[in-house]
């Protein structure tokens, strides 16, 4: 018997949060073809951002991995109710963006994103392997230390 993306978050004992509402003039998830593309999710946990700051002063490489995986836990989870609750239906993780506040001196951001990497092939296997492009900026909204948007294909 396949696993599915649902049985594999359960065997990581995650459970995915209700999809969090837009907090300006956006919308979290486009359904275009056979893509979803999901927007920017930041590191919330229960509602609140599991850290502050930016990586190269307060927040560390560990941590800022930590954030990257629970941003990506908020992408499932926007996700799964774009596709009524199905995480199945999609076929192949395409891309992962990630935005990870920093100071310029901080070179470890694809270290960093690896938190969200990581996660996508542990919840889908082969098809969780993407492409990525991971970029340090000079702030996030709320302070955020880590953003990640995601592109995946459907049926």
């Amino acid at each position: 018997m396949t696993a599915t993306p649902e049985s594999r978050l359960a065997d990581l004992e995650i459970t995915l949060p209700v999809a969090a509402a837009p907090v300006a003039n956006y919308v979290t998830t486009v359904r275009t073809g056979n893509q979803l593309i999901v927007s920017g999710q930041l590191p919330l946990v229960d509602g609140k951002l599991l850290i502050t700051g930016k990586l190269g002063d307060e927040v560390s490489v560990h941590a800022g991995v930590a954030c990257a995986r629970a941003c990506l836990i908020n992408v499932l989870a926007q996700a799964k109710a774009a596709l009524d609750g199905d995480l199945s239906r999609i076929t192949r993780v395409v891309r992962l963006g990630g935005f990870i506040a920093c100071t310029p001196e901080f070179t470890d951001q694809a270290t960093v994103m690896n938190g969200a990497s990581d996660l996508a092939v542990e919840v889908f296997g082969d098809a969780g392997r993407h492409a990525r492009s991971t970029i340090g900026v000079p702030s996030l909204p709320v302070n955020a230390p880590v953003e990640v948007e995601a592109l995946f294909e459907i049926v």
